[in-house]
């Protein structure tokens, strides 16, 4: 098995889960009441905190659990908001039947700063 599948396979299902999420169309069910309002923003949010966590937790499996670096997470980070910044750009001009919008896209940026410093606390914890 080759190490991409082998260290980052979750991590590649999850970006294409998210693609396949961000970018089909809900029709009525996005009016159900089971969508409160801010629920697309908190999806958002989680899809990009989860795939900082699992690229990250990929690499510390991938080296024998010797943690992460600072200036590796800060690049993991920028890819996956770069991610999230190219959904929102083909929500607007690729698949019209979703809006690509700004708030969405800060959204991500929080996730994902949501993501990288819960991976810092956790290296930290685990190295003491």
């Amino acid at each position: 098995m080759t190490p991409v599948r082998k260290y980052y396979g979750l991590t590649i299902l999850w970006a294409l889960f998210i693609f396949v999420m961000c970018t089909i169309s809900l029709g009525h069910i996005s009016e159900s009441p089971i969508f409160f309002p801010g629920f697309d923003k908190m999806a958002h949010c989680g899809f990009i905190f989860v795939l900082v966590v699992l690229w990250s937790d990929g690499y510390s499996r991938q080296h024998l659990h010797a943690g992460i670096t600072y200036k590796r997470l800060a690049v993991y980070l920028a890819i996956a908001i770069a991610y999230g910044g190219l959904i929102e750009l083909l929500q607007w001009k690729v698949f019209t039947w979703r809006d690509g919008a700004w708030d969405d896209f800060f959204a991500d940026t929080i996730g994902g700063c949501m993501g990288a410093f819960g991976v810092m606390v956790t290296t930290k914890a685990l190295k003491k």
